[in-house]
């Protein structure tokens, strides 16, 4: 299995990251990608990667949208190239050892402020990709109705990636695919209740789902109100197999071959 989407610097996980990536790997997953959330980050999280490396763990550089407001002064002024501050830490970062595999996370987010410089941010995300060959990982909330023009006006079609947790509707999945983009869902497809990430997860065809956690965040039904984790995966890829009618090896198999394909990491073995 791989766990498309973890955020293995935060607080929540940090503190015990050799036993979190223990238990993963002792529950069959073989890779993990933790994307960057803010420049400030982008060293701890490059040295995480390096660290764990054997482990499976591949990173991404980027600006989460939820962040955009919070950033300081020095990272605003490091953010005024996008593509070079970008492309400056994806070369440090490989260079301390890390597998640098994507640009992100970013994206845009409706419920939070700042939105002309998060338009801005992503665009800059989409050129630095671009230029770095590299996939991109995107965070949509409530802004399905300009991401789709953002991506096609900056060529995001040259690079694709991922729709990172997909809760937007099934009718626009077509829509995203022909960017070039995959759908990647979380423990939402294990909730009770849940109904669009479970439509969207049937919708998307088999060749573009990938599965994650978002750890430390959206944990599956079994450890709802605590922490997620990587290990967790097993139990997303088992409501994606309930949602699609599949079995869960088959499932587990799916994403795991999607997930090395669109990012780029085909050399990965099992342990």
């Amino acid at each position: 299995m791989i766990d498309s989407h973890c955020h293995l610097d935060r607080d929540e996980l940090v503190g015990e990251l050799p036993a979190v990536i223990a238990r993963a790997r002792a529950a069959g997953v073989v890779g993990m990608i933790a994307p960057g959330v803010r420049p400030a980050s982008w060293a701890g999280l490059a040295a995480i990667g390096a660290r764990h490396a054997d482990d499976g763990v591949a990173i991404a550089i980027g600006v989460h949208p939820q962040c955009v407001a919070e950033l300081d002064a020095g990272e605003r002024a490091r953010l005024e190239d996008v593509p070079a501050a970008i492309a400056e830490a994806v070369a440090a970062a490989r260079a301390a050892g890390a597998t640098v595999c994507a640009v992100g996370e970013c994206g845009l987010d409706g419920a939070h402020g700042a939105r002309a410089a998060q338009e801005a941010l992503l665009r800059g995300h989409v050129r630095a990709a671009r230029a770095l060959g590299l996939p991109l990982i995107l965070h949509a909330v409530r802004c399905h109705d300009v991401l789709p023009g953002i991506l096609r006006e900056e060529g995001a079609g040259e690079v694709g990636g991922v729709m990172h947790s997909y809760g937007g509707p099934p009718e626009l999945i077509a829509t995203y695919a022909a960017l070039g983009l995959a759908f990647a869902f979380a423990g939402a497809v294990t909730w009770p209740g849940a109904r669009r990430p479970l439509a969207a997860a049937r919708a998307v065809p088999s060749e573009l789902l990938l599965a994650e956690t978002d750890a430390p965040d959206q944990a599956p039904a079994s450890r709802r109100g605590r922490p997620s984790e990587p290990a967790l995966v097993a139990e997303v890829i088992a409501g994606l197999a309930a949602a699609r009618g599949a079995a869960p090896a088959e499932v587990a198999a799916l994403t795991m071959a999607n997930a090395r394909r669109v990012f780029g990491l085909l050399g990965s073995s099992p342990p």
